[in-house]
C-alpha cells in the first residue's frame, strides 16, 4: 500500500464533505487521563469536524478479555462495525486529536475486517483546521448499516506466533516504545524503533522520504511484527512499514501487556549496562 491509499491530507477531505458515502469519525484515545480531566468523548463533544461521529475503541473491543483493546471475533466485529453506520462500501476517515496512534489503531482494526476503503487524516483536527475546516459542537450518530468481514488474518498476530517469531530469523520483532517504558522490558530478540520517531509530534505522520529512511527493510526479515504496550503505538510502526513497502507486517494485539501478564520471557535494558 502507498501513502495516499492509508491517508488523506485536509485539504481532500474538506474538498469530499458531503459526500454520501464519506462516515468520518473522531477515534481519540485519553491516555494517563487524570480523573478530573474530560474523557475523549467529552472533548469530542466540545469540538468536532461537522458531521463526524465518535469511535469508541470499546465496542470494537472484547470486554471479555482481562487485557484491554483485544480485537473483537468476527461475527462481533462485524456488527459493531455496522451499528457504527459502516458499510462495505462506505469511504471512512478516522482521525485523532494529537493522537495519531488512536487512528491508526482504528485504521488497522478496519482494513483487518475487510475494509477496503478507510484512511487516517494526517495531522488530525489540527490539519483540518488548518485549512479552514470549521468545527461543531455535540454529538453525531451515522445510521446503522450492514457490514459482513472479509479478515485479513495476518494482519494481527497472538502470543503463540511471537514466541515461534523468537526463534525465526526471518521473523523482526519490533517493538515501537521507548526503551525505558515499562522499566526496560521487551520481548527478548527484539529491534527497536519508537513510533515518535515516525511522527511530528503525536499529530501526524512524517514526510515520506524520512518514514523510508526511518524503516528500513532489512532483507533478511520476511515478516515485521510491531508490539507495544497494548496494541496502539505499534499501529504506527505497521502503517509506517507499509507506506515504505514491507507489506508482510502484523501487530502483536496483546503487546506488552499480555506478555507480561502471562509470564512470558522478558529481557531487559537495564541488563545491558
Amino acid at each position: 500500500m502507498d501513502r495516499a491509499s492509508i491517508l488523506i491530507e485536509a485539504d481532500e477531505l474538506l474538498a469530499k464533505m458531503g459526500d454520501s458515502k464519506l462516515r468520518i469519525y473522531d477515534a481519540t484515545m485519553m491516555f494517563f487521563r487524570k480523573e478530573t480531566e474530560i474523557t475523549a468523548f467529552e472533548q469530542y463533544q466540545n469540538g468536532h469536524i461537522p458531521g463526524a461521529a465518535f469511535f469508541d475503541h470499546q465496542v470494537v473491543s472484547d470486554s471479555t478479555n482481562r487485557y484491554m483493546y483485544m480485537v473483537l471475533q468476527e461475527d462481533a466485529l462485524a456488527e459493531q462495525i455496522g451499528k457504527l453506520g459502516i458499510a462495505e462500501d462506505s469511504e471512512v476517515v478516522f482521525y485523532g486529536i494529537n493522537m495519531l496512534p488512536a487512528a491508526t489503531r482504528a485504521w488497522w482494526v478496519l482494513r483487518y475486517a475487510g475494509h477496503n476503503h478507510v484512511r487516517v487524516l494526517n495531522g488530525g483536527l489540527a490539519a483540518w483546521q488548518a485549512v479552514g475546516g470549521t468545527i461543531e459542537t455535540g454529538t453525531n450518530q451515522y445510521p446503522p448499516a450492514t457490514f459482513k468481514c472479509h479478515l485479513r488474518p495476518h494482519m494481527f498476530v497472538n502470543k503463540e506466533d511471537v514466541l515461534a517469531a523468537m526463534n525465526d530469523a526471518t521473523t523482526n520483532v519490533e517493538y515501537t516504545l521507548p526503551v525505558e517504558a515499562y522499566g526496560g522490558v521487551y520481548i527478548p530478540g527484539s529491534s527497536f524503533l519508537n513510533a515518535m520517531d515516525l511522527m511530528q509530534e503525536l499529530g501526524s505522520f512524517k514526510p515520506a522520504d524520512t518514514i523510508t529512511a526511518t524503516v528500513k527493510i532489512d532483507p533478511r526479515y520476511q515478516q515485521t511484527i510491531t508490539y507495544c504496550g497494548g496494541g496502539i503505538a505499534a499501529t504506527v510502526n505497521a502503517i509506517a512499514h507499509l507506506m515504505a513497502g514491507n507489506e508482510n507486517v502484523a501487530v502483536y494485539d496483546g503487546s506488552l501487556s499480555e506478555w507480561m501478564g502471562e509470564g512470558l520471557p522478558t529481557a531487559n535494558m537495564k541488563d545491558q549496562n
